[in-house]
């Protein structure tokens, strides 16, 4: 038995080397399809070995027995937004193509929305493969917002790095740890962030638009965070609060 646990994990592993090869690759097409400077292979091996290292750590911590299909599609959107990394990386010596800048972030945006279902699908849900669809969203947010920012500013930075921002400060205010409830508002808001920044970010519409539509995208993002925050506040508060003392009631008998 101790062997067959021990194949399962050889197994589990191959899969993100698999992984990283593949983001290798993809670099490679990338970089003969565009002639892809320093920063831009520098930027996306980076993120391959990053990403194959802390994933590989997270799976033998978690003991899993299978890779899924689940994450199998999280890794192949995590690949695409390694592409989205190196093209970004090399926009600040060289502008990349926009269609090639656009579809490989469509398609990671759009594969967003079936790993989840793959995973209720297959009932291979798992902390861990929600713990990686969500950090794979959270970058690819911070990829487009820093190359928004390029033409924009660096406020747009701020929806990047906002969620980064919370999650610094849970450590040090571990209540804002706490689950929080199912909320389709918050789903809809985080789905909107990729799809309103490629929008400006392919900048087919008029400056002004984009502006428009990147304020757009940073003010819903600001409300629900704060939504969240100020939930988990009051939630907090009440369980911290001292219960009120119990009022004995004496039986009165004639």
């Amino acid at each position: 038995m101790a062997l067959n646990n021990s194949y399962d994990a050889r197994l589990v592993q191959q899969e993100t080397a698999v992984g990283a090869g593949v983001q290798i690759l993809l670099l490679a097409l990338i970089g003969t399809a565009i002639g892809m400077g320093p920063a831009g292979w520098l930027t996306g091996l980076a993120f391959a070995i990053a990403t194959w290292a802390v994933l590989s750590r997270a799976l033998h911590r978690s003991r899993l027995r299978s890779f899924g299909p689940a994450n199998r599609v999280t890794l192949g959107r995590a690949t695409l937004v390694g592409g989205v990394t190196a093209l970004v990386a090399d926009s600040f010596q060289d502008s990349p193509p926009v269609s090639l800048f656009v579809g490989l972030t469509a398609v990671a945006l759009i594969l967003d929305g079936v790993d989840g279902k793959v995973a209720r699908r297959t009932g291979t849900s798992t902390p861990l493969g929600a713990r990686f669809d969500m950090e794979v969203d959270a970058f690819l947010i911070l990829v487009l917002s820093v190359y928004v920012s390029m033409t924009m500013g660096p406020w747009v930075l701020l929806i990047g790095g906002m969620r980064y921002v919370f999650v610094a400060a849970a450590r040090v205010r571990p209540w804002l740890t706490a689950p929080l409830p199912p909320s389709t508002a918050r789903k809809t808001v985080a789905a909107l962030q990729g799809v309103l920044l490629l929008t400006a970010g392919a900048a087919l519409l008029p400056h002004a638009v984009n502006v428009g539509v990147v304020v757009l995208a940073l003010g819903l993002l600001v409300w629900s965070f704060g939504r969240d925050v100020l939930w988990l506040w009051r939630t907090s508060r009440t369980e911290t609060a001292p219960a009120a003392p119990e009022v004995r009631r004496e039986l009165v008998t004639s």
